[in-house]
């Protein structure tokens, strides 16, 4: 038996005890892990002698799809699930991810395929309370209340389920093993084994699991390596939107996103963000901006909300919500510096509407006149967009996918847009006034002046 030191933040091993972990930096993360060797032999094609082969006679359409009958996942799949697939979905706790694991788990057991919903955390009765709620009942979903990996895997393989969904894979455990359910050996071990399970007998498989107080996946890094993709479910609980976002996909691109909106019976697609998003926008309001913002092959609009006003305490507050808080004293500095905004006995609140998370650069110009204009009280005409990026010395850099972007504008019925001039060139839009700028000023004095 072997003795180590592991992190459970970021899964770091090492000999001996320290305060704080060498690699995250993080302290009182170090938990004594007992290591047990096991001499395993996995029988699946893993292990067959493989032969290599010209990439020209690999056949890449050999991968068999199912549909999930909900648009919005499927097109952040690649167009369905993969077969023999393992997918991680992290979320914080309450976001919504056992309705989406019920659904999904609804929708497959509807097409005739046999699901298996391990649902360690909860007992059956719970989680059938919960898909009556939902009105889910289908005879081909099986619920199983364990947490045992062992008695797991010997319902499997008498049910041979064609989906597997596990939630939560911290909560299962191998007795084999000395160390405590949900720490680095053990979730590492678990995901090994359902990864094999999922290779070698073509089951598709969800792992539902954890997230840290910063966001991160929990449990060790391999844990995203073993998987095939991995999906972050991201949301404000006070709004209704919820951002299932694909930060890792073997089967398809990654960086995209699907849009649910959580009601009461369960989670519903949203065909058109950037009608749900400018659903409640008040026009022709200060302090109000419209930008395409770009996540994937999907563009739409949102608006940005600022709120200057007078301090009478010595360190003026500077607060975000759903934007990068370093990116905005960045960019309250370049207006200061450059624009001659004196924001230093002002406080400043930049939010993003609908409760969604943006760090795209391109939306920088758009937060600038949108604070410009709380500051100068005076309203950015209701049919412009916003989009640049921001430098230091105060000019407007270029940003991707302009035609993209300008499409879902016009679609929206929105009659111009001020832009970088250097996205100007071959750009042709004759249903939108593109107004090309240059420096931040000249935008504020186009808009405000």
């Amino acid at each position: 038996m072997k003795v180590s030191w592991a992190c459970q933040e970021c899964g770091h091993t090492q000999s001996r005890w320290t305060g704080s972990c060498p690699i995250c930096n993080k302290w009182n993360t170090l938990l004594e892990e007992k290591i047990v060797k096991e001499d395993r032999r996995f029988e699946s094609k893993l292990h067959q002698a493989a032969k290599a082969i010209p990439i020209s006679d690999v056949n890449a359409n050999e991968y068999k799809r199912v549909t999930t009958q909900m648009g919005e996942l499927d097109r952040l799949m690649g167009g369905g699930l993969v077969e023999g697939s393992l997918t991680l979905v992290g979320g914080e706790p309450g976001v919504g991810k056992s309705t989406l694991m019920l659904q999904i788990a609804s929708t497959l057991a509807s097409q005739g395929l046999l699901v298996l919903y391990i649902c360690g955390e909860e007992s059956a009765e719970q989680t059938s309370l919960r898909a009556k709620r939902l009105g889910i009942n289908h005879q081909n979903l099986y619920l199983l209340s364990e947490t045992n990996f062992t008695a797991i895997k010997t319902q499997i393989d008498a049910l041979n389920p064609d989906i597997a969904i596990v939630d939560s894979i911290q909560i299962l455990y191998k007795a084999e093993l000395q160390s405590a359910p949900g720490s680095v050996v053990q979730v590492r071990e678990i995901a090994t084994e359902f990864m094999h399970l999922s290779k070698g007998q073509g089951i598709t498989t969800f792992l539902v699991g954890h997230v840290t107080k910063s966001g991160e996946l929990a449990g060790p890094r391999i844990l995203e390596h073993l998987v095939d993709t991995v999906l972050e479910f991201e949301g404000d609980k006070q709004h209704g939107f919820r951002l299932l976002r694909s930060v890792k996909n073997r089967f398809g691109s990654t960086d995209e996103i699907a849009i649910f909106q959580m009601k009461e019976n369960g989670l519903d697609e949203v065909p058109n963000p950037s009608q749900a998003f400018l659903e409640e926008r008040m026009k022709e309001i200060a302090g109000s901006a419209i930008v395409p913002g770009l996540e994937g092959a999907r563009s739409f609009l949102l608006e940005i909300q600022a709120l200057v006003t007078s301090t009478a305490f010595p360190n003026p507050s500077r607060r975000c919500a759903g934007l990068d808080a370093n990116r905005l004293g960045l960019l309250l500095a370049v207006l200061d510096k450059r624009c001659g905004y004196r924001l230093h006995q002002c406080d400043v609140f930049v939010a993003l509407a609908g409760g969604l998370k943006i760090v795209e650069p391109a939306i920088d110009l758009g937060i600038l006149l949108a604070v410009a204009s709380s500051f100068m009280n005076r309203a950015i005409p209701s049919d412009c967009i916003v989009l640049g990026e921001v430098g230091l010395g105060g000019e407007v850099r270029g940003v991707s996918r302009v035609e993209t972007r300008l499409k879902e504008a016009v679609h929206m019925g929105f009659k111009k847009c001020i832009l970088p001039k250097k996205n100007l060139k071959g750009l042709s839009n004759k249903k939108m006034e593109l107004v090309g700028v240059e420096l931040v000023d000249e935008a504020i004095r186009h808009l405000l002046s």
